[in-house]
């Protein structure tokens, strides 16, 4: 979280998941001068429940496993890693600000438009 203060300084707000509770939030308030909330899970509830906010993060992991090198562990280093990210997010930043830009429609999610192939004509009947 240190390096995310020093390259980004307009963060003010950090979410964290409830594994996180504890020293960290004194932590980063004190050394950081960052707010972190902890998204918890009540203890009470069975089954699948929506945390708030965390749809954020499912969603952009989402995002990021549509690109190959993402959905499995090719790279030896973090480093490489890293870079595939970082390129991932890039091209989904330069897709989205380009549609936005242009007002055009998202793209169809699974392939192109589907079209009924026409009937071949019958060649037993000639």
């Amino acid at each position: 979280m240190a390096m995310l203060r020093e390259r980004f300084s307009t963060i003010i707000l950090v979410w964290a998941d409830g594994g996180y509770a504890g020293r960290l939030v004194s932590w980063a308030a004190g050394v950081l001068r960052l707010s972190v909330t902890v998204v918890k899970r009540s203890d009470d509830t069975r089954g699948f429940v929506v945390v708030p906010r965390r749809w954020v993060v499912e969603r952009t992991f989402g995002w990021l496993m549509r690109h190959r090198r993402l959905v499995r562990d090719y790279e030896r280093l973090p480093e490489h890693h890293e870079a595939m990210v970082l390129w991932a997010t890039v091209m989904i930043m330069t897709r989205q600000l380009a549609r936005h830009a242009t007002g055009a429609p998202p793209q169809p999610r699974w392939g192109g438009e589907r079209t009924v192939p026409a009937p071949k004509p019958d060649q037993q009947a000639a």
